[in-house]
């Protein structure tokens, strides 16, 4: 595979790098011709000793998962699979799930990864320890690329022992009580492992030592809820009401922002996640007037029109920062073939 990739790439044509095409709704438009990833694929290894797996980038993300489950491990991260995610397409996403404010992000366990770049060279980065870099961490840098920088052929995982115990408990509030209380508990030594809010309701998700959960959920008060595996994961996967209900036509925005944002005086349906930090908006707004109400932070992550997606879906940088973003492109891509436009309309 690993020449097959080479051959495509010196042709110096716009590739489209696509694994499992779950995330094709994400980003800026598909340009360029298709290049499958999917049968670089398999565990290349796993040491559950050391708590690192390394995956081929075609790999179901799903079957990572399944072998770590059999050993009482998972991604923390929680990556979104959307049906039928690869490792390679999760890492270049870069999305995290619910319990992304408490364990962290997606890039925070990438530990290394093996490209290949524009000119066709196979190049590693990091390893498969988490003190392994001096300097520019380029195999983080991936996380999040789109694509744009490279062809990830394998990436290398930190994970996590499963938690010893779970609870969720839920509370009625209003969405200005409910953010109080998400960032009241994120100051306390208290278990939290993820938040949501919508319609008047507060999930809050606690895991860890079992005396720690079961003293939290006496703490805390609320309604326990028994089975709430099914609720957390249609939020990940968006499944939930909120993302597939009636309003499913109507574009899907995100909202970064810290977490102590009051509350947003915004039309359509409004879901909160990560403490406050993660808010999804349904509706059709005008991009820029939305950046200028609540900040640069704002994606057009769904739904968005091709005329959207052409003109870019993510947030303008500023200038310095861009001009980082151009240079490393250039040093990866010098002739332009990866995923052309899908993170910046300029790539």
């Amino acid at each position: 595979m690993i020449d097959q990739f080479r051959s495509r790439i010196l042709e110096r044509k716009p590739l489209r790098i696509r694994g499992g095409g779950s995330k094709d709704f994400y980003g800026g438009p598909l340009v360029g011709e298709f290049l499958d990833a999917r049968a670089h694929a398999g565990i290349v290894s796993y040491e559950p000793t050391e708590l690192v797996v390394t995956a081929r980038c075609g790999t179901p993300v799903e079957e990572i998962k399944s072998a770590l489950a059999a050993r009482r491990q998972f991604l923390p991260f929680e990556p979104p699979v959307f049906g039928n995610a690869t490792i390679g397409g999760a890492v270049a996403a870069g999305l995290s799930g619910p319990r992304r404010a408490a364990v962290g992000s997606l890039r925070d366990y990438v530990l290394g990864v093996q490209i290949m770049d524009g000119e066709g060279r196979v190049l590693k980065f990091g390893g498969e320890v988490m003190k392994n870099v001096a300097g520019f961490d380029v195999s983080r840098l991936m996380a999040g690329s789109l694509g744009t920088l490279g062809l990830i052929l394998e990436v290398s995982l930190k994970v996590l022992p499963l938690p010893v115990a779970e609870a969720t408990l839920r509370f009625e509030l209003p969405q200005d009580k409910a953010l109080e209380a998400m960032n009241r508990w994120a100051g306390q030594p208290l278990p939290v492992a993820a938040t949501c809010w919508q319609d008047g309701v507060l999930s809050l998700q606690l895991a860890g030592a079992r005396a720690a959960v079961d003293s939290a959920c006496v703490k805390l008060g609320g309604e326990r809820v028994e089975d709430a595996e099914a609720f957390w994961t249609s939020l990940r996967e968006q499944s939930a009401d909120f993302f597939a209900g009636p309003s499913d036509n109507a574009p899907l925005w995100r909202l970064s922002l810290p977490s102590v944002t009051p509350s947003l005086d915004l039309p359509g349906p409004q879901l909160i996640e990560w403490g406050g930090a993660q808010r999804w908006l349904r509706g059709e707004f005008d991009a820029t007037t939305l950046r200028e109400k609540v900040g640069a932070g704002v994606t057009a992550f769904r739904g968005a029109s091709q005329e959207q997606r052409a003109a870019g879906v993510f947030g303008t940088l500023p200038t310095p920062v861009m001009e980082i973003h151009r240079r490393l492109k250039q040093g990866f891509d010098p002739y332009g073939v990866f995923n052309p436009g899908r993170l910046y309309p300029e790539f």
